[in-house]
Formats: structure tokens, sequence, C-alpha cells
């Protein structure tokens, strides 16, 4: 019995306060440093930097270097770091029922149809 527990294990993959919303943004395609930066304004330079090597050494996203003047760098998902989105989508699902605790509503943004697809609002059973 000396395995490790799966979920601490996917946990210690997205522990991070910028990971998830990294990850999220992601899930539309490759997106280069400073869009990204843009697209998550309350994250610092450096911390952004620090989630992104993180991200990548475990594995979940790809940086790809165009050997380009001046040099372009893009961030994607891996097919590990995309496998994640089954997980999301069951957290999107959990947030939207509705317990008497905590009131999850989708402000149908569409920023998470990739992650979600074409599924049914629990709520109002509308395809989103």
């Amino acid at each position: 019995m000396g395995g490790k527990c799966p979920i601490e294990t996917t946990l210690s993959l997205i522990n991070g306060k910028w990971k998830l919303l990294i990850l999220k943004e992601l899930s539309r395609g490759a997106v280069r440093y400073g869009k990204l930066g843009a697209a998550i304004p309350a994250v610092s330079a450096k911390v952004l930097t620090q989630q992104l090597r993180e991200l990548e050494e475990d594995g979940l996203i790809v940086r790809t270097v165009y050997a380009e003047v001046p040099p372009r760098v893009e961030y994607s998902l891996s097919e590990m770091g995309a496998s994640i989105f089954s997980v999301f989508k069951e957290l999107r699902r959990w947030g939207l029922e509705d317990d008497g605790l905590a009131r999850g509503e989708c402000s149908f943004c569409g920023q998470c149809i990739p992650i979600h697809g074409k599924e049914k609002n629990p709520r109002s059973g509308r395809a989103e």
C-alpha cells in the first residue's frame, strides 16, 4: 500500500493559483505569452512564467519556439493537458447543481465551450 493517491497526484499537477486559468485559456488553442498575460491580468509576469514552466515540466502544456526574428513562443495543451478537461466538465457540472450552498451560475460567456462542448445546462435544460 505504498502507492500515491491518484486524487492527490492530479491535484498536485493543477495546484497553483493560476494554473486552472492558464489551462482554460489554452483550451481555445495555442497562445503566445503576451496574450496569455493579457487574458489573466492579475498574474505577475514572474508567476505566470513559473506556472507555465511547472505545467510544461508536468507534461500538461507544450512550449513551441519558432525560429523567427524576433523569436515567437506559443503555449498549447499537450494530449495529457487536454485530457484533464473531463475533470473540469465534472467540476462545472457540480458547480451548477442546485445544492443550496453554492449558487453557481453559468454566465454563458462561451469561454468554457472548448471544455464542455454543447452539453445541456443542468438548470435551464438548454444546449450551450
